[in-house]
C-alpha cells in the first residue's frame, strides 16, 4: 500500500512504527559498528590481518539497515505534507 493512500490515523501509527524503528535501526548500528571498531584494532595489535575478513559480515548488515531507511523517506515526505 502507498503512504500517500493512509488516512491521517493510518499514518499516526505509521509514525510510530518508524520512530521505534529508527531507535531501533541505530542501536544495531552502533553495536555492529563497535564490533567492527573492536575487531579493526585487534587485528592492528596482534597484527593478524586475516580476522578482518569476519568483518565483512557487520559491515554489510549495516548497509542493508541504512539502505532500508531510504525506503522510509516516502512516508516521511507524505506525513511532512500533511503535517502530522
Amino acid at each position: 500500500m502507498n503512504a500517500s493512500e493512509l488516512t491521517d490515523e493510518e499514518l499516526v501509527l505509521e509514525k510510530k512504527k518508524l520512530k521505534k524503528s529508527k531507535i531501533m535501526n541505530a542501536f544495531i548500528i552502533g553495536f555492529l559498528a563497535s564490533i567492527v571498531v573492536i575487531g579493526i584494532v585487534s587485528s592492528i595489535i596482534e597484527k593478524n590481518f586475516g580476522t578482518l575478513i569476519p568483518l565483512l559480515f557487520p559491515i554489510y548488515f549495516i548497509y542493508r539497515l541504512v539502505s532500508n531507511s531510504n525506503k522510509n523517506k516516502e512516508l516521511e515526505m507524505v506525513l511532512k505534507e500533511r503535517n502530522i
